[in-house]
């Protein structure tokens, strides 16, 4: 397990530089944009998939083999907007995703996966749960936004920095606070580990009826 998580922290490593220097020394380049862009789309397709929303995955996999299209034949939308529409549209997805959850009536998406964990929650922590989930939808739709702030208004190696390098250490960063918040607020809480967690949303978002 161990092996495993090291082995994908550093293909994501990787793949966040790899992404910049990609970025960065050819902006316009319509392959590098696919290079950079398409394996985000496939595992996105991939986890659709998995979880039978048939639609879903096809709609990805299309705009993933959209993108190889124009760079073989040219036209279509320039390789710093694809790159762009990529992150914006990850994190409002994302803002989405758990935002929904915390409609009237539903289990907010954190409580649900702090619920796989510990097997019950009580009132307070029902309550905290609620509101990291409201954390996390503010902080996706607060980076959507700041990216298409930046990418209008800052030059675009300034843009994919924040987008390749910033974001996931602001990701982290907020991961790592909330983690040390919650137990200085709520000693109680039974501590999970990263692993735990990981497992609990691995199999929130494993395939399904």
């Amino acid at each position: 397990m161990r092996m495993r998580a090291f082995a994908v922290a550093l293909a994501g490593i990787a793949y966040v530089l790899g992404s910049y220097w990609l970025m960065t020394s050819s902006p316009g380049s319509a392959w590098r944009a696919v290079v950079v862009v398409a394996p985000m789309l496939m595992l996105a397709a991939v986890l659709a998939w998995q979880r039978k929303q048939r639609a879903v995955a096809v709609l990805v996999a299309s705009a993933a083999a959209g993108l190889v299209f124009q760079a073989r034949h040219g036209g279509g939308l320039p390789a710093e907007s694809i790159y762009v529409a990529e992150h914006v549209v990850i994190h409002v997805l994302l803002a989405l995703v758990f935002g929904l959850t915390l409609q009237a009536g539903r289990e907010s998406l954190i409580s649900a996966l702090a619920r796989r964990v510990h097997g019950g929650l009580t009132p307070d922590m029902v309550a905290y749960t609620r509101k990291v989930t409201l954390a996390w939808t503010m902080y996706f739709a607060a980076m959507a936004a700041l990216s298409l702030t930046l990418f209008a208004f800052a030059p675009f190696a300034t843009w994919a920095a924040f987008a390749t390098l910033a974001t996931p250490f602001a990701m982290l960063a907020l991961f790592v606070g909330e983690y040390l918040l919650r137990y200085r607020l709520h000693p109680e809480f039974e501590r999970a580990t990263l692993a735990q967690a990981v497992r609990a949303y691995a199999n929130r978002a494993g395939p399904h009826d």
